[in-house]
């Protein structure tokens, strides 16, 4: 069962390790400056590496519950101002960005769980 543990860090962790290195990338920049992030030359980049280092910290179990409140940090303000699913121009991008609003807050919830509860077995805190 303790292998259990470990494959749910995986999943979990893997969406922002792999979506945090996306928040280099000009485009990504772009994106969020369309959509009124402020300073989002500095804040995009800075969000990655909140994403990246939350996401190692919970996969390796390595201070995962400092990790997870990076992932908090992270998450947070990227639902609210990405994922504004109530000014959403059309329906179909209504839904779209409901559906993304609601993983955001699945995953906050988790990272809530982890920031209480640690990495569990086979991390290297044990």
């Amino acid at each position: 069962m303790r292998f259990i543990v470990v494959l749910g860090r995986f999943f979990y962790s893997v969406i922002f390790i792999l979506s945090g290195l996306g928040h280099f990338n000009a485009n990504t920049v772009a994106y969020a400056a369309s959509e009124g992030v402020p300073m989002a030359s500095i804040l995009v980049p800075f969000s990655g590496i909140l994403a990246i280092l939350g996401g190692l910290s919970i996969l390796l179990g390595f201070k995962a519950k400092y990790g997870a409140w990076l992932i908090v940090i992270f998450l947070v303000p990227i639902t609210v101002m990405m994922h504004k699913f109530w000014a959403a121009p059309d329906p179909m991008m209504m839904a779209f960005q409901q559906a993304m609003f609601a993983k955001n807050l699945s995953m906050l919830g988790a990272a809530l769980l982890i920031s209480y509860f640690g990495s569990g077995p086979l991390s290297v805190k044990h």
